[in-house]
């Protein structure tokens, strides 16, 4: 079973039912206690970075993060829940982050690019990983989002993608995986990324 946390941010459901259409079990959870029986855990979320990490907080679930990355389960960041992943935010003002992966999240310049950076967009394979199998390069997928993260270590960046410049998309390292656009949105290769996966649980 895979753990949706609910931390009362973003559309849960369709990632729970995107989940499913793929054969893989997923509950949508509030208890930091169900976070650690799952074999896997997703951290979803659309909304401010700030009320993010004060939700986890008060849920306790930040510690149930920790625990769930430091005994190798896979773990996986949807949008908002990619960013809460890394060590600090700038969306109004600088804000810690679970400190999980390093680097910082940052918002586009805006300028003659319109923000949020909304619709679909390529990916740019950097790095082969279990999470992208049968993902061809230059893959479009659904994107909504007014920040990016900017990893520290440029070896964290699975795929890239061009909007004014070239931002990490996915990242991951060993048992941690982000993904910046929402796959459960993303049609048929969404799909195949959400049951990629459900593959890391099983396996």
């Amino acid at each position: 079973m895979i753990a949706i946390i609910d931390y009362g941010m973003g559309n849960l459901r369709s990632v729970q039912k995107a989940f499913q259409q793929v054969g893989c079990q997923a509950e949508i959870v509030q208890d930091p206690a169900a976070v650690d029986a799952a074999p896997a855990v997703v951290l979803p979320g659309v909304g401010a970075f700030a009320d993010a990490m004060d939700n986890l907080k008060k849920a306790g679930m930040i510690e149930a993060i920790t625990r769930a990355v430091d005994s190798g389960k896979p773990l996986m960041g949807i949008c908002l829940g990619q960013q809460l992943l890394f060590e600090s935010s700038e969306e109004f003002g600088t804000t810690r982050g679970l400190g999980i992966l390093p680097g910082s999240v940052k918002r586009f310049p805006g300028g003659d690019l319109k923000v949020p950076h909304m619709g679909w967009n390529q990916v740019e394979i950097s790095k082969p990983s279990p999470l992208l199998e049968g993902i061809p390069d230059g893959s479009a997928f659904y994107f909504v989002h007014s920040y990016y993260v900017s990893p520290t270590d440029p070896e964290l960046a699975l795929t890239l993608t061009e909007y004014g410049f070239k931002f990490a998309s996915v990242v991951g390292r060993r048992n941690v995986f982000g993904i910046q656009f929402h796959p459960e949105k993303s049609s048929t290769l969404g799909l195949r990324i959400l049951e990629n996966f459900g593959k890391l649980v099983k396996s």
